[in-house]
């Protein structure tokens, strides 16, 4: 036996992907149930009183309507009331989708939808690297497919300044590629974005190869790449160099089981710690989280001023570099 459509729906937060899908997906429900459902979009910026209230009347020809309300937060009184007076007397046959970005306005709105038990989906904010990383290996994860942590960080350098550009990059690669998704797979689809981002910076610098890694930093720079990503990487590779050097001499299978990462990094860990010892490796390490505070604000003691996050990141990599090569 069929169950009926959702009555009530709320979609709330500011990620409009996220939102889309929200709405998408609860028009699809309501379409297996009912195939013919019309779906009706009414905006606050060209909303007309009485609108909401003529698409909810019942048709002449029955069948089921979708009517989805978006940017409640900007809606004037005359919608507002318009969704109050729709709740306290539901129609038959309509599913109400409201789409609230954010703030307080419409609250009213808000509350009498959760007392109705609508059913909520959230579309909370995809800002910081960390919320771009979980949303990446999220995708991959819906997919049925399996993203490594550092190729899945180097496309959130490559594309991800923009969630929906960041959302097709992993269509593409789920859809494209077999197996496990690496870093050179990412690089294979996005090099031309990847190959001077924090990954080659830090490959370079590890090696002790200034010319090169200021080569690289600095075109990726001039191309508008923030610095901030750049110092996350470097902060990465330092610590799984550390890592891995801690670990001993056991198996890569053994110790990437133990350190949550793949073998073919243990292997990668393993070739640059031949390098470096505990107290270069430290001060490298002391210097990236210098400049991590400066590219994030820096700190204001006295007189003293932070100086650029451009600076402070070249002078990161510099110190890395002349440390693996004393």
């Amino acid at each position: 036996m069929s169950t009926q459509p959702p009555t009530y729906v709320l979609v709330s937060g500011p990620e409009e992907v996220m939102a889309e899908r929200g709405v998408a997906s609860v028009v699809t429900l309501v379409r297996e149930q009912e195939a013919d459902a019309e779906v009706v979009r009414l905006y606050a910026g060209s909303y007309t009183p009485g609108d909401l209230g003529v698409h909810a009347s019942p048709s002449l020809f029955g069948g089921w309507t979708v009517i989805v309300v978006h940017d409640l937060d900007e809606a004037d009184d005359a919608l507002l009331d318009d969704v109050m007076a729709l709740l306290a007397a539901p129609a038959d046959g309509v599913t109400l989708i409201v789409r609230h970005k954010s703030g307080n306005r419409g609250k009213r709105v808000l509350d009498a939808l959760r007392k109705a038990g609508a059913r909520v989906i959230e579309a909370k904010a995809i800002k910081s690297e960390g919320d771009k990383l979980g949303f990446v290996m999220g995708e991959f994860q819906t997919g049925r497919r399996r993203i490594e942590r550092d190729a899945a960080l180097a496309l959130v350098h490559a594309v991800g300044k923009d969630v929906r550009e960041l959302a097709g990059a992993c269509e593409q690669l789920i859809r494209d590629t077999t197996g496990s998704v690496g870093v050179e797979k990412v690089e294979t689809y996005y090099g031309e974005r990847v190959e001077t981002t924090g990954f080659k910076v830090a490959e370079a610098a590890l090696a002790g190869n200034e010319p090169e890694a200021m080569r690289l930093l600095r075109h990726a720079m001039t191309g508008g790449l923030d610095p901030v990503p750049i110092v996350a990487v470097l902060a990465m590779q330092l610590r799984q160099v550390g890592r891995v050097g801690a670990a001993g001499r056991a198996s890569s299978g053994t110790v990437a089981k133990d350190l949550g990462i793949a073998p073919w990094q243990v292997d990668q860990a393993r070739r640059v710690a031949q390098g470096w010892d505990g107290h270069r490796l430290g001060r490298a390490i002391q210097a990236v989280a210098a400049a991590d505070v400066e590219v994030k604000g820096g700190l204001r003691t006295g007189t003293t001023v932070a100086r650029s996050p451009e600076y402070a990141v070249e002078r990161a990599v510099m110190t890395i570099c002349r440390e693996r090569r004393s």
